[in-house]
């Protein structure tokens, strides 16, 4: 689909803001007793290390796009927003239905999306963070009106489930969140700001290593299990609270900001662990941090907007909060955004 900018015809920039929220999870749950069955393991240590109890698994004919549609869908019809009112799609993923052409594509074909153009963005668990950050830019430059970005893994397809250290640790879903720009009488919500890291040196820690051009598929990469996931648990763990802990930090002061402001941290639920020493370490109160991990597991770049949905049911995120989102992902990947909700 060809996309023509625009420029409104305003003497200001528009700050952007989420209009809306969509989110997905296959029916079928995996708990920690049927893993028990499949890998030497059991719920309490799984508990005791991860705080992940069950987690979504989608079936066999449920693709990455699939959910990705059926987020973006949801959030569409909460905004009361027509596809074709839709001008970019940001597919966040790691899972792809295929290497091309791009998820965005296929979810922008399904939608009807007419006038979107689109992309895939792959920062593995800051991938939301990062897509959000990317749209509210389009939307602030005044050249996109409206940005769906979705949040869709289905790792399941790239599990090991005889490695007892990483497949209790994933499950599948999508989120979607819809960011446009804020209307007249919305002064002071929406994005404030971002702050993104990649640090290149972490890459061994946690990759996929076949599948690509450097090592493309072969009897040899099947047979050693080279197309799943492969993780250095401790390395990733040490990292991922220090950089949490630093990129909120950095990004509350130098907004004029501290963790007593924060109505709500959500962050990536990779390790319910990871965001507890995190949210200590910031000085924000288990009453403001969201953990919603024992029902999903870590679903990727989709346990941002599942969060969000959450802590929006609960009654802990409402109009006019302060809510800081945080991820540390694959790469080494680091994102952390503030936004004034807006709804």
């Amino acid at each position: 689909m060809r996309y023509s900018y625009f420029l409104k015809e305003t003497t200001y920039l528009p700050r952007a803001k989420i209009s809306a929220l969509g989110c997905y999870t296959p029916p079928r749950i995996l708990t920690n007793q049927d893993l028990e069955k499949l890998v030497e393991t059991n719920d309490r240590w799984i508990v005791e290390r991860t705080g992940i109890r069950e987690r979504h698994i989608a079936g066999p004919d449920v693709a990455t796009s699939d959910m990705a549609i059926a987020a973006a869908r949801c959030a569409l019809a909460l905004r009361g927003a027509d596809p074709s009112e839709v001008n970019a799609i940001i597919v966040c993923t790691v899972t792809p239905d295929m290497m091309f052409p791009s998820t965005a594509c296929l979810v922008q074909n399904a939608l009807g999306a007419r006038n979107a153009w689109g992309f895939d963005l792959v920062a593995a668990c800051s991938g939301f963070v990062y897509g959000l950050a990317t749209a509210a830019h389009l939307v602030s430059a005044g050249t996109h009106r409206k940005v769906l970005v979705i949040g869709s893994d289905t790792m399941s397809r790239i599990i090991d489930y005889t490695d007892r250290a990483t497949c209790i640790l994933f499950g599948d879903a999508a989120g979607a969140m819809l960011v446009e720009a804020v209307g007249e009488d919305e002064d002071g919500a929406g994005f404030i700001d971002f702050l993104g890291e990649i640090d290149g040196s972490g890459g061994d820690f946690l990759k996929m290593p076949a599948g690509g051009s450097r090592m493309p598929a072969s009897h040899d990469t099947i047979d050693q299990r080279l197309h799943f996931v492969h993780q250095e648990g401790a390395q990733v763990f040490k990292y991922a609270v220090r950089k949490t802990y630093e990129a909120c930090s950095e990004l509350l002061a130098r907004n004029g900001f501290s963790a007593c402001d924060v109505a709500m941290l959500i962050p990536h639920q990779a390790n319910g662990r990871i965001i507890t020493a995190s949210a200590e370490r910031l000085g924000i109160p288990p009453e403001r941090v969201l953990l919603n991990i024992d029902r999903y597991g870590n679903t990727v770049a989709a346990t941002i907007p599942l969060a969000t949905r959450d802590a929006l049911q609960q009654g802990r995120l409402r109009k006019g909060d302060l809510v800081l989102f945080a991820a540390v992902g694959a790469g080494y990947t680091v994102g952390a955004s503030l936004w004034r909700w807006a709804y």
